[in-house]
């Protein structure tokens, strides 16, 4: 997938707006009931941002980015400050934060993933350094694990047994594109401006 491993600049995001899409199928029957579905099994995320952005300077730097990325071609990351760690917002990432399966004396490649409920969303682009895993609620050090940045795929050092709980606590980008190839911007007087909401929309990885 055509993708570069940047962040989208925070202040360039400041004042976005965002949340999930979900997509389910409604069907009336005769009767009056419903019949409901959904082909996804996760939902997707939506982001409006530079609609805040006054400096000409702030606009030129997101339209460089925007140049960059050749419109929708490519993705790179975004950090949603709503939905970025392993716990809540305001709290301490911890490495029992959440859970990534447990051992079986063999494996040990697990994939980094947030529990919302019974909906479980794999994290493919955790912040490199942020990770912190452990092997039954025992945090292990550096040389215990490896973390592909790249992936959200963690290897242990050595398999954990049989019934051990594997957890991880981490902060994490979202995976995203921009949702439109143009992007407009109002001179409104000397070196202040107004630039048209842009859209991105988050991407499988």
């Amino acid at each position: 997938m055509a993708f570069h491993e940047v962040n989208l600049p925070a202040r360039l995001a400041f004042g976005s707006t965002g949340g999930i899409e979900r997509r389910t199928e409604v069907v009336t029957l005769g009767s009056g009931f419903e019949q409901r579905s959904t082909p996804w099994a996760q939902g997707r995320r939506r982001y409006l941002i530079g609609a805040n952005l006054r400096s000409l300077d702030d606009m030129a730097a997101l339209t460089e980015f925007f140049e960059a990325r050749r419109g929708r071609l490519y993705g790179f990351r975004f950090r949603d400050f709503a939905d970025f760690k392993s716990c809540a917002p305001g709290g301490e990432v911890t490495a029992t934060d959440q859970s990534l399966g447990s051992g079986d004396g063999t494996t040990t490649v697990f994939r980094l993933a947030k529990a919302y409920g019974d909906c479980v969303r794999a994290i493919a682009k955790p912040v490199a350094g942020s990770v912190r895993v452990a092997v039954a609620g025992v945090a292990l050090d550096g040389a215990g694990f490896v973390v592909e940045a790249t992936t959200g795929r963690v290897t242990l050092a050595v398999p954990p047994d049989p019934g051990a709980a594997v957890t991880a606590g981490f902060v994490f980008d979202t995976p995203v594109r921009f949702d439109a190839d143009r992007i407009e911007v109002t001179l409104e007087s000397f070196g202040v401006g107004r630039m048209a909401a842009v859209p991105l929309i988050e991407i499988r990885i």
